[in-house]
């Protein structure tokens, strides 16, 4: 487990802080009731990589639950659980993924977006869709079309915004090797 010390619970703040940020002041709203598309997934993506699962599991957790509680139709914890899923699959990334040396070329981005791809399927194909249906009583038809769609937008934004990121932090690491001693 990557190391748990105050720079990662600043770092679980700050995560949480922008996932509430971005998902509730900069959305783009769909037709579908309650969903918004944004671009908080790809940063906890990235901030999950940087700082471990246990990390990107509670700057979903965190955010997304202060994000309901702002939105006024109360906290579903449904959703939240998928949010928490989804940045602890992201945090196992950083195992394969170290970001902190430089390390992300196009096999990173293939292993970044498969990962993501699949973490969202579960999140809101699965997850957040069936534990509306336990918990809250939901329609099976509303629930699930609110997850395929939420699934692709999160997907794509991610594709998109999270690799450019990747790319973006590891371009200002320095790379192994890369410092020469001057004569």
């Amino acid at each position: 487990m990557k190391n748990f010390a105050v720079k990662t619970i600043v770092a679980i703040g700050i995560g949480a802080a922008l996932f509430f940020v971005l998902s509730t002041y900069i959305a783009i709203p769909t037709p579908i009731p309650n969903l918004k598309l944004s671009v908080h997934y790809p940063v906890i993506g990235v901030m999950a990589m940087l700082f471990g699962p246990l990390a990107g599991c509670l700057m979903g957790l965190i955010g997304h639950f202060l994000s309901d509680l702002a939105s006024g139709w109360g906290v579903w914890w449904s959703w939240v659980a998928g949010s928490a899923f989804f940045g602890l699959a992201m945090g196992f990334v950083g195992y394969k993924i170290d970001l902190s040396k430089g390390e992300f070329g196009v096999k990173g981005a293939v292993i970044f977006n498969v990962v993501q791809i699949i973490a969202h399927l579960i999140s809101w194909g699965l997850i957040a869709p069936g534990l509306d249906i336990l918990i809250y009583n939901e329609p099976v038809e509303k629930i699930f079309l609110q997850g395929a769609v939420g699934s692709v937008g999160n997907i794509l934004s991610t594709a998109v915004v999270g690799t450019i990121l990747c790319f973006a932090y590891a371009s200002t690491r320095a790379k192994k090797g890369s410092l020469k001693k001057e004569d």
